[in-house]
């Protein structure tokens, strides 16, 4: 009943088994992973292998533990499917969905797992402390894998300045082009992040 990372994968519910996704069309998949409430097993099953990692990769940062990272994801699907008649495409894609859903159970845990172990006066001070800090772990993480998408000459760039206070000028020497077109390379890595962190479910 459960959704297993490695092994034998067993999705939720009555979604088969992921091994026997392979025989679907690349179009059968297009269509699953938009509308998943009309094609939900195929659609769940694709979406846990396309995901698995990204929000294996968020759950752990999170929470610490890359077992509980395991327990968080399996959890996601297992209420992603219960939920599939809730999602609408309209509104955002699958993938947003996902994190939208992991994002609310991280929370849960995080209190949970506050409320299981010894608390010092700052985590007594309540669960908008876990809240606050599941949210910058995800911000944190999105950002990171944000970056990572980028083309290396945007990423450079946007690393060198942004995260290890070069400037223009000193990247233009060390890359040996004009300052310009470091200034260009900036922007367009800046204007890149936005919609690659919309895709990840971002919230300003």
């Amino acid at each position: 009943m459960t959704l297993r990372s490695s092994g034998d994968l067993r999705p939720v519910g009555n979604v088969p088994s992921v091994t026997a996704f392979g025989g679907v069309s690349p179009q059968a998949r297009a269509v699953s992973m938009t509308c998943p409430h009309k094609a939900d097993e195929d659609g769940l099953n694709h979406a846990f292998l396309a995901y698995r990692i990204e929000l294996t990769g968020l759950a752990r940062r999170a929470l610490g533990s890359s077992h509980l990272a395991e327990e968080a994801v399996q959890e996601t699907f297992a209420r992603a499917w219960r939920s599939r008649d809730r999602f609408d495409p309209s509104r955002g894609s699958l993938r947003t969905w996902l994190y939208s859903i992991e994002r609310h159970l991280l929370v849960d845990m995080g209190r949970s797992r506050a409320r299981r172990e010894p608390r010092d006066a700052q985590v007594a001070e309540g669960s908008q402390v876990v809240t606050d800090e599941v949210e910058r772990a995800m911000a944190s993480w999105q950002v990171e894998e944000a970056i990572r998408q980028l083309t290396p000459e945007h990423r450079c760039v946007l690393v060198e300045i942004y995260f290890r206070g070069r400037t223009s000028k000193e990247m233009a020497e060390r890359l040996d082009i004009p300052e310009g077109t470091v200034r260009s390379r900036l922007y367009y890595a800046l204007r890149s992040l936005k919609p690659i962190l919309e895709k990840m479910g971002w919230e300003e």
